[in-house]
């Protein structure tokens, strides 16, 4: 069983940084995607941003774009989203999340495990 605990999320100003951090318990293989998700109150979960196991595979949400950045420390089994200039429209519960193949990170619905969420909030 995979396990996802995730941390970094907090409060900030509009324009300000946050980085959040998933590591992955009980996988050791080695083909998987991590992907960034988000739900705000009254909405639909949106992706953010999936990597795949080397980083080979990459990608973003528009919304989000030059603004995030996925990275993972494979050694660490730990992925981290790196939010800079943050909106209040990025106000959101944050989850990681795991599926098995290194392919098609932005597929959503073939993402397995998750983790329990943590809180994004920018104030403007």
């Amino acid at each position: 069983q995979v396990q996802l605990v995730e941390s970094g999320g907090g409060s900030v100003q509009a324009g300000g940084s946050l980085r959040l951090s998933c590591q992955v318990f009980g996988y050791t293989g080695n083909s998987d995607c991590l992907g960034w998700f988000r739900r705000a109150p009254g909405t639909e979960r949106e992706g953010v941003a999936g990597i795949s196991t080397y980083g080979g595979s990459k990608y973003y949400a528009d919304s989000v774009k030059g603004r995030f950045t996925i990275s993972r420390d494979n050694a660490k089994n730990t992925v981290y989203l790196q939010m800079d200039s943050l909106k209040p429209e990025d106000t959101a519960m944050y989850y990681c999340a795991f599926k098995y193949v290194a392919a098609w990170c932005e597929r959503t619905s073939e993402y397995k495990f998750w983790s329990q969420g943590t809180q994004v909030t920018v104030s403007s």
